[in-house]
């Protein structure tokens, strides 16, 4: 088991008579992407300010690396990057330039470390390059790189992915996926694109009202038991169910030809002979898996997200 980098512990903030998080708990390891989901005004950004330790804890505890963010801030945030809505940079010096100014202020940031980060994120090319000619997408790319120049064990993201077009948004994504990989960082995202957060994370936690009300693994859901039920696209969905109750096997319509039931590979199988010895043709089957989305609105209750 790797070692945790992040522990959260009952952590709570109260402003006035208003809770804002309430006893949150959670655990970050290296290596892994985590999101954090949340409706508007469920907490997101004050966690995020506490972990940083812009924002008192009214109870609990945050450690990063071991370190206390309250009792010993220093030596915590040491171990931390971070990126808060758009990296901002010195538009009219170089990319190269900007991240030399930034590791100046850094202890133990090398040229040779700069130029790692360059290469981590894909800029070698246009590294020198003035940043007032820069994409959004390029920005973000070189404030990852100035975020990682002293080897954090965590990077902080608060959605990272605001104002990019979709080709920015997949290069951001596959950028934190292979940070996390190579230099064994815990990433923390968080962000309102659903889709996007199951691209690009390990795992998902996500808050409503403060407080933590589903934490999961995003490879587990695409295996879990969920996935067991089956889309079949036949051409006579009706005649199609008959034949499957007839043999014992529950199925509901799905709308466009399809068929649902649930059915684990073996059984799937065993039912295409069938239908298909009957005359129904089978255009194709495959698993039911409930997206991430599917899964927030369950959670939540339907409310909107942001």
């Amino acid at each position: 088991m790797e070692p945790i980098i992040v522990s959260m512990r009952e952590v709570t903030k109260r402003i006035g008579k208003r809770t804002i998080i309430d006893r949150l708990s959670l655990d970050l390891r290296p290596g892994e992407v985590f999101g954090f989901l949340g409706p508007n005004g469920s907490g997101k950004t004050t966690t995020i300010r506490m972990m940083v330790g812009l924002m008192s804890l009214s109870e609990g505890e945050i450690t990063i690396n071991g370190y206390n963010i309250e009792k010993e801030y220093e030596k915590a945030i040491s171990y931390v990057g971070a990126i808060v809505e758009n990296p901002e940079m010195y538009k009219y010096l170089t990319g190269y330039q900007n991240l030399l100014h930034y590791g100046r202020m850094m202890p133990g940031v090398t040229e040779q470390r700069i130029q790692e980060a360059i290469e981590v994120v894909g800029m070698g090319n246009r590294i020198h390059d003035k940043v007032r000619t820069y994409s959004l997408g390029m920005r973000q790319r070189l404030g990852l790189a100035q975020a990682i120049l002293h080897r954090p064990k965590l990077l902080i993201l608060d959605e990272p992915t605001n104002g990019l077009d979709p080709a920015g948004i997949r290069e951001l994504r596959d950028y934190l996926r292979k940070l996390a990989k190579d230099e064994n960082i815990a990433v923390f995202v968080s962000s309102h694109l659903l889709s996007e957060m199951e691209l690009m994370c390990d795992r998902v936690a996500i808050i409503q009202n403060g407080k933590l009300i589903d934490e999961r693994i995003i490879g587990e859901q695409r295996e879990s038991a969920s996935a067991s039920r089956m889309l079949y696209e036949v051409d006579q969905a009706d005649k199609a169910m008959d034949i499957l109750v007839t043999n014992g096997q529950p199925a509901e319509a799905a709308g466009n030809g399809h068929i649902a039931l649930d059915a684990d590979r073996e059984r799937a199988a065993e039912l295409n002979a069938l239908l298909v010895a009957a005359g129904i043709k089978v255009y194709g089957i495959r698993r039911d898996s409930k997206s991430l989305e599917d899964q927030f609105l369950e959670v939540t209750g339907g409310e909107s997200i942001g």
